[in-house]
């Protein structure tokens, strides 16, 4: 059985476990609605940084503005969007900022274990990708695994089922369309070859999903996606690429403290042939790694008084991300992108909604020649 029959097999097995979940639902009444019926819902976030990274001049910029907006049309028929502005303007061909809908989707509400989802969605792959308002992490930026290993915001139109399983466990699962291999690097991994619902080829989907359980301050979840990405390459004679992400992760909260982690691994598959034919299209090979490796872990503790109205949380975090883990055969890694940091810092919450942030952070990596920079970061996030 080739590849391709697999990834299809196990499509197939994928919807068959869903639609069998979904049997009992027809006999049950939906869960009642918040928002009542016909009126809008407004909400949205703002994030304003002021970076310094080693030898580089100082940056203020405002990072995002995202203006979110919702409808319930009935108490089985929701609406939900999101759309951001990044670097505050953009004007004609320039490299300047960027509008993006990040979310515009329609859910159906069928039963408490099963709904349906259809449009814009968010990739249920880690911690941030899903949940990335400024006041939800700690630190001026995203975390570096966040944003080289698993490429956050990550989105694509899709389609799928979500639900609330009982004891503690939820799950979402879309199919997606797939990844274009011709926008892979060494440095950023898979972020772009991301498709974002533009034009996106669908010939090659792709399954993402993620299973979550809560409970007593813990919350813990895996998530995957694997799919096609040769679609741009079609003229090639090689294997079609394959991209299969993993990803485990958990967040735990007692009283004044907080751990968070996460671990996430992306597996290329045809990776050496894939170098090989982006180098006849552009003289250069790519050095796409065939194994991506990104972890974290960090602790956080409230420091203010408990007389306080405010809190002021402190937080240490090391990451690790690889973007050359694992090489295909006849190809070297580079150093300078096998990086680690340690990132220390503060929040200061005025509110539970508004967040001043600043960190410290420095990067490592196995290169002799290449040292990692630092960088100094300045914040504020609030939404609404």
């Amino acid at each position: 059985m080739t590849l391709l029959q697999n990834l299809a097999h196990w499509k197939s097995v994928f919807a068959a476990v869903f639609l069998l979940t979904a049997l009992p639902a027809a006999a049950q009444a939906p869960q009642p609605s918040g928002p009542r019926e016909g009126v809008p819902t407004v909400s949205g976030y703002m994030e304003v940084h002021l970076n310094k990274e080693q030898d580089l001049p100082a940056e203020a910029d405002l990072h995002r503005f995202v203006l979110m907006v919702g409808h319930t049309f009935t108490d089985r028929l929701k609406f939900w969007s999101e759309i951001e502005v990044e670097h505050a303007f953009v004007e004609g061909a320039e490299e300047s900022g960027e509008v993006a809908i990040e979310q515009a989707y329609v859910d159906l509400m069928l039963h408490r274990r099963f709904n349906l989802r259809a449009g814009m969605v968010l990739v249920p792959v880690g911690i941030v990708n899903e949940r990335h308002e400024p006041p939800t992490f700690h630190g001026v930026e995203r975390t570096f695994v966040d944003t080289v290993i698993v490429p956050t915001t990550w989105r694509d139109t899709g389609i799928g089922a979500f639900g609330d399983l009982g004891r503690g466990f939820s799950y979402r699962a879309f199919v997606v369309p797939g990844l274009d291999a011709t926008g892979f690097t060494a440095e950023e991994g898979i972020k772009d070859g991301r498709q974002q619902g533009g034009h996106a080829d669908a010939s090659d989907p792709a399954v993402t999903g993620r299973l979550e359980y809560r409970h007593a301050g813990l919350t813990a979840g895996g998530s995957f996606w694997t799919g096609g990405s040769g679609f741009g390459l079609i003229r090639l004679d090689i294997e079609t690429p394959t991209v299969t992400v993993g990803s485990l992760d958990a967040r735990y909260r007692r009283g004044r403290h907080e751990l968070r982690g996460q671990w996430s691994m992306v597996n290329i598959g045809g990776a050496g042939d894939l170098n090989r034919a982006l180098q006849l299209q552009s003289g250069n090979s790519p050095n796409i790694a065939s194994r991506l490796l990104g972890a974290y872990g960090e602790v956080a503790t409230r420091v203010s008084p408990d007389a306080w109205q405010h809190e002021v949380v402190a937080f240490g975090r090391y990451e690790l991300f690889d973007t050359q883990h694992k090489m295909p055969d006849g190809f070297l890694p580079l150093e300078e992108l096998q990086r680690s940091a340690v990132v220390l810092g503060a929040t200061y919450f005025p509110d539970p909604d508004v967040a001043f942030k600043f960190d410290v952070s420095r990067e490592h990596n196995k290169s002799e020649g290449v040292r990692g920079p630092w960088r100094v970061n300045f914040g504020v996030g609030w939404w609404f």
